[in-house]
């Protein structure tokens, strides 16, 4: 069986900006498929209620439920692709099903039906592509960290047009063609990742060696830390999910989005701020860590994570002040004050997603990559729905209390992460250090 395990897939002479063209690949299928998704997921609270006149508290449990359901998911199709069909495999079916279920949405009675098959289709896709990453590199490699960073760049580009264009078409010529143009951003992102399957690794043999490398102790250990870790990012979730639920009903009902007595900023074009700052922010930070790392100073994961939960804390605490002043003043907060939220928030984002995606990556198990990615998404689906029952006060109460309760969920998640620092940090050593290897 010797012959099974692949070489790395290409040779220097074909690597773009520094990384294999296989990130490329992966890159422009994750940036078109992010598209459609957060295409949908900008109308979908407005369509709700506007549309299909669903009152706030239950369109807030319906985006919960189904936001939880696109996390939840990945640990059924995580499994499946690593142990049944095969990692490409399941990226195919599930974007078919994805661009189903969003040309689906253009049919008000099809809403349910729509929203059962974009989170199905996920399950299959999400943990699939993304877990084709480690795949690339040689064991070791130092360029593998940073690719995670470089995927989530891919992920919030298509997430930046996605406003524009599926929420420009939604709010200006109506909602079905917004969700149209989500469901034809999928196919492409699906004819991307077949048109560049010849710069992916074969994929290794499905049910054999796996099984008993999992039982080692090591192995074993690291399947805990991670799960500790996901049970905490689940109350960040909690706080971080109310960007696409309740941080968009403000923007309606409580934000002044005039520039001047004749033009207003489009609801959904506040959605494009977070990730545009991304673009801008994470070469920035990947500076600043590369820097740190060359001289043995850069924050081990999970403490990078902790400063992510803070800067979160610390974003929702601006709004409550801000929106504190205008209740008094019996005004609307200035569009100034959304924008200052969504710099912080950002900040707080890429110190924890995108290096929490990395570390499960780096950690995993071989024969296990796409389960542990799928672990990683756990935190999504139950932290949406801690976010959905958190939007419900929403209409209880006032504007500041409910953001500074979010504030103190993000700082409780920041306090809980703080035990795992130490043990974080000596899986990552292991996985690096020469006599370490590869999990």
């Amino acid at each position: 069986m010797t012959n099974t395990v692949s070489p790395p897939p290409e040779p220097p002479s074909v690597e773009w900006l520094g990384q294999p063209r296989g990130l490329s690949v992966l890159f422009l299928t994750e940036m078109w498929t992010q598209f459609s998704f957060f295409g949908m997921r900008t109308l979908l609270v407005y369509y709700m209620t506007k549309q299909l006149m669903i009152d706030q508290q239950r369109s807030s449990l319906i985006y919960g439920g189904y936001a939880a359901a696109v996390y939840f998911t990945p640990i059924v199709g995580g499994i499946v692709a690593d142990r049944l069909i095969g990692k490409r495999n399941a990226v195919v079916l599930g974007g078919l099903l994805m661009a189903a279920g969003h040309f689906m949405m253009a049919f008000e009675n099809l809403f349910y039906p729509a929203l059962a098959a974009i989170a199905l289709g996920n399950g299959l896709f999400l943990p699939s592509l993304s877990s084709q990453i480690n795949s690339l590199y040689r064991e070791g490699d130092p360029r593998l960290a940073s690719a995670y960073n470089v995927y989530y760049v891919g992920i919030n580009l298509g997430a930046f047009l996605a406003p524009f264009v599926c929420g420009t078409l939604g709010e200006v010529y109506g909602w079905h063609w917004g969700f149209a143009a989500a469901g034809i951003g999928m196919l492409i992102g699906l004819g991307t990742y077949l048109a560049g399957l010849r710069y992916l690794p074969a994929e290794p043999p499905r049910g054999r060696a796996a099984p008993t490398r999992v039982r080692a102790d090591g192995d074993r250990k690291r399947f805990l830390l991670l799960f500790g870790i996901m049970a905490v990012v689940i109350i960040f979730r909690g706080a971080y999910e109310q960007n696409g639920n309740t941080i968009a009903l403000w923007t309606d009902s409580g934000v002044d989005r005039h520039l001047n007595a004749h033009l207003s900023i489009p609801l959904t074009w506040f959605q494009a701020l977070n990730p545009l700052l991304i673009f801008l922010l994470t070469p920035i930070l990947v500076s600043y860590w590369t820097r740190l790392a060359k001289t043995g100073r850069e924050p081990s994961s999970v403490r990078k994570m902790v400063t992510g939960a803070m800067l979160l804390a610390l974003s929702f605490a601006v709004i409550a002040v801000a929106s504190a002043w205008a209740d008094a003043h019996h005004v609307r907060s200035s569009w100034i004050w959304l924008t200052v939220f969504f710099v912080v928030m950002t900040a707080g984002e890429l110190f924890i997603l995108p290096v929490g995606l990395g570390l499960f990556g780096r950690l995993a198990p071989k024969g296990f990559e796409a389960t542990a990615i799928a672990i990683w998404f756990f935190a999504g689906f139950a932290g949406n729905l801690l976010a959905g029952g958190l939007g419900v006060l929403w209409s209880v109460l006032s504007q500041p209390v409910f953001f500074t309760l979010t504030a103190l969920v993000s700082v409780v998640a920041g306090l809980l992460l703080i035990p795992f620092i130490r043990a974080g940090a000596r899986a990552e050593h292991a996985m690096t250090a020469p006599s370490g290897g590869a999990p």
